[in-house]
C-alpha cells in the first residue's frame, strides 16, 4: 500500500511541475490532425536560446511541432555566445526578454520598437508614430494609444511572440543578512548600499551576492543597457532622482534634495546636494578623490547620454533623446517667476521643501556650492515637446553622473575612428581585470566602486565620500558579486552560505528558499517579460511573411507556461503588459495557426 501511495504522489508531482515531453512524443502527437490525415510539408523554425532557457525552449519548441512545425533548437552555453548567434542573424525566433527598469511604459518599447530603436529589428512607420504619441500623453490619455501599439506589434504584424511574466523574487540568508534593510524593487536594480548585517560588527566584510553574467558590457554607464552591468553601474553612479520599491519617482538617495516640474510639462528643476565626491581605486583600495560631484558633471553627463554620436557603440541614446537643453540655473529670479506644473506655487518653492537653508544663491562652480550657507547649484532639463516620462529615464542606471574632467581625460580617441583593439575608452572592463590589462581608472559618484574582477568575480569598496554620515551612507564596506549563470547553482550557493543574497530564485524553486530555516524569501510583482524575437530585419522567411510569423504567435498557449511554472507567471501581451492594462490577449489557435501556414505555403 505505501508504494501505491508513493507511485501516486511521484505522479501528481510530475505533473504539478508541468513535465515537459520529449520532441519525439510531440511529433507523433503531431502526426496526424483530427480527421486522422497526415500533415502537408512542415515548416521548419529556428528557435535560439541559452542552456539556462531550455525549459522554455523545449515548451515553445513542442507547441510549435503540434502545429505542423518541424523545430531546430539553437542552444547557445552562455549569453555571448547567444548575443554572437543572434547579431549574426542565426535564428528564425529567439528567446528573449525585457525589464521596464525604469517603470514607465515608454521605456518598454522605445528601444526594442521605434526603428531608430538601439535594440530594436523593425522599421515600421505606424509603430514609430504610436510611440511617440503615447509618450506625450498622461497615463490617462495613454492606455487607448498603447492598446492600440500592442496590437500592431503583436496582433497585426507578430514582430514578438508573448510568453508571460515573471514575478521578482531573491533568496536571503537571514542569518547573515537582516532581511528588513534589503530592498526589492519593482523595477529598478538592487540598492546596496541599504543593505546590512545582523551584527553590525561585521560590516568590514563582504557582502556575498551574484549575477549571471561576467563579461561586462561597459562600466561608462551610457554605454550598456543589460543585465551585465544594470546593476553594477546602478550602485556606482548616482542619479538626478530615483524610483521607490512601486516605482514612484524621488529623490531620496540620489544627487539632488528636490525636484519640480515647471507649467507646461517641458522643464524639469532640480536643486544638488554638495555632499558627495568621487571615488577612486588607489593601491586597491577606495580613495576620496576630492572632486564634488557637482552640475557641471550632470551637464556633461546628460548632453553625452542623449548624444547618438558621443562614444562609439552607444546603446542607451534613445532613452534620453527626448532632452533637448541641459544647463545650469544661475538667475534666481528664473525659479521665482517659474510656476509648478498643476500647482500655484513656484518653482523655487517647490526645491525649497524641507530644505534646512534656503535658496540665497545660485552658483556654476561646483566647488563654490555651500549648501550651509544658502549657495547651492540647480540643474534644468528641458524637453523637445512635454515628456514627464524623462523623469523615469533619468533615474535609470545610464543617467548615471560620471566626472567630466575623468571621463574627458580618458576618452581622447576619435569616435569616427575608433578602434576597440587599441583605443581604451572609459569603462572598459579591461581596465579592472586581474593582469596585464589592469589599469583602474574609474571614478564613481555612487556608494561603491568597482576595484577588480576576473572571470569568477567582480570586487567594489565603499565609496568614503558619498554622503558619509547619513542615511544614505554605505552600510556595508565591502560588495563582492560572483558570477554565477546557472540558476540551480546560485541556490546552491546560497543554501550552503556560499553567498548571501541570490536575487533571481526560479519560480520552480521557491519552495526550497522558503522551506530551509536559514533562509527568506522575498518575492515582488516585476516589469519583466519574457518573449519571441522573430528575425525581423533578414532574407529569413519570418522576415518576410506576416502569415508565417502569426502562425508561430498562434501556436503559443501561455496557460501551459503558467502550468510549468506551478502559477508562478502572468499572461503578457506585449513588454508593456506589466505597466498598462489595455485588455489584449493572446489566445492559442491551432485552427488558425492550420490556416496561417496554407496562406505561407500559398506564398
Amino acid at each position: 500500500m505505501r508504494k501505491k501511495l508513493l507511485a501516486l504522489t511521484l505522479v501528481l508531482v510530475v505533473v504539478l511541475a508541468g513535465c515537459v515531453k520529449t520532441k519525439t512524443d510531440v511529433s507523433k502527437e503531431a502526426e496526424t490532425d483530427s480527421k486522422g490525415n497526415g500533415p502537408s510539408e512542415k515548416v521548419q523554425i529556428e528557435l535560439l536560446g541559452t542552456s539556462s532557457g531550455e525549459e522554455d525552449m523545449n515548451i515553445v519548441r513542442d507547441q510549435l511541432i503540434k502545429n505542423g512545425f518541424d523545430v531546430k533548437l539553437n542552444i547557445q552555453p552562455d549569453y555571448g555566445s547567444f548575443k554572437a548567434q543572434r547579431d549574426a542573424g542565426n535564428f528564425d525566433i529567439a528567446l528573449s526578454s525585457w525589464t521596464t527598469v525604469t517603470g514607465n511604459p515608454d521605456y518598454a518599447v522605445r528601444s526594442l520598437f521605434k526603428s531608430d530603436g538601439d535594440n530594436s529589428n523593425i522599421q515600421d512607420d505606424e509603430v514609430d508614430q504610436l510611440i511617440d504619441k503615447a509618450s506625450t500623453e498622461t497615463p490617462d490619455e495613454y492606455k487607448e494609444t498603447y492598446k492600440d501599439l500592442e496590437q500592431r506589434i503583436v496582433g497585426e504584424k507578430a514582430y514578438i511572440a508573448p510568453l508571460y511574466i515573471s514575478y521578482k523574487a531573491q533568496g536571503i540568508n537571514k542569518e547573515v543578512l537582516n532581511p528588513d534593510t534589503v530592498r526589492l524593487a519593482k523595477s529598478r536594480a538592487i540598492a546596496w548600499e541599504t543593505i546590512d548585517f545582523n551584527d553590525a560588527s561585521k560590516r568590514t566584510e563582504p557582502l556575498i551576492t551574484q549575477q549571471a553574467i561576467g563579461s561586462l558590457t561597459s562600466l561608462d554607464p551610457i554605454k550598456g543597457n543589460d543585465g551585465s552591468i544594470n546593476t553594477l553601474n546602478t550602485n556606482m553612479y548616482v542619479r538626478l532622482v530615483n524610483l521607490t520599491d512601486d516605482d514612484q519617482v524621488v529623490s531620496d538617495g540620489s544627487l539632488s534634495y528636490n525636484y519640480a516640474i515647471a507649467d507646461g510639462n517641458s522643464d524639469y528643476y532640480f536643486l544638488l546636494r554638495d555632499d558627495i565626491h568621487f571615488a577612486k581605486v588607489e593601491n586597491g583600495k577606495a580613495v576620496d578623490t576630492g572632486e564634488r560631484v557637482g552640475a557641471e558633471d550632470a551637464v556633461f553627463s546628460l548632453n553625452r547620454a542623449k548624444d547618438k554620436d558621443s562614444v562609439p557603440d552607444h546603446r542607451t541614446y534613445s532613452l534620453h533623446e527626448s532632452m533637448d537643453k541641459v544647463e545650469i540655473v544661475t538667475d534666481l529670479s528664473a525659479l521665482d517667476n517659474a510656476k509648478q506644473s498643476g500647482a500655484d506655487g513656484s518653482i523655487r518653492e517647490a526645491l525649497e521643501q524641507g530644505l534646512e537653508t534656503k535658496i540665497e544663491e545660485l552658483v556654476e562652480d561646483k566647488t563654490k556650492a555651500d549648501n550651509g550657507s544658502g549657495k547651492y547649484q540647480v540643474v534644468k532639463v528641458t524637453t523637445q515637446e512635454p515628456f514627464p516620462q524623462v523623469l523615469n529615464y533619468l533615474a535609470h542606471q545610464s543617467a548615471g553622473i560620471v566626472s567630466e574632467k575623468q571621463v574627458e581625460s580618458i576618452n581622447t580617441y576619435d569616435v569616427a575612428s575608433f578602434n576597440p583593439d587599441k583605443d581604451i575608452p572609459y569603462g572598459d572592463q579591461r581596465t579592472v581585470t586581474e593582469g596585464a590589462t589592469y589599469n583602474n581608472h574609474l571614478y564613481t559618484s555612487g556608494p561603491y566602486i568597482l576595484v577588480t574582477k576576473n572571470d569568477y568575480q567582480a570586487e567594489f569598496a565603499k565609496n568614503p565620500a558619498y554622503r558619509a554620515g547619513s542615511e544614505f551612507e554605505p552600510k556595508i564596506e565591502r560588495v563582492t558579486v560572483r558570477f554565477i549563470e546557472d540558476p540551480d547553482s546560485a541556490l546552491s550557493a546560497l543554501r550552503n552560505g556560499e553567498i548571501h543574497l541570490f536575487n533571481g530564485v526560479p519560480e520552480t524553486k521557491y519552495d526550497l528558499v522558503e522551506n530551509d530555516e536559514k533562509l527568506v524569501l522575498q518575492k515582488n510583482d516585476s516589469n519583466a517579460v519574457a518573449y519571441l524575437l522573430f528575425n525581423n530585419n533578414s532574407d529569413r522567411a519570418v522576415a518576410k511573411s506576416e502569415n508565417l510569423r502569426k502562425a508561430v504567435l498562434y501556436s503559443i498557449n501561455q496557460e501551459e507556461f503558467l502550468n510549468f511554472y506551478q502559477g508562478n507567471k502572468k499572461k503578457a501581451y506585449s513588454t508593456v503588459s506589466p505597466l498598462v492594462d489595455t485588455g489584449n490577449e493572446l489566445t492559442a489557435d491551432a485552427a488558425k495557426v492550420k490556416e496561417l501556414l496554407t496562406s505561407y505555403q500559398a506564398e
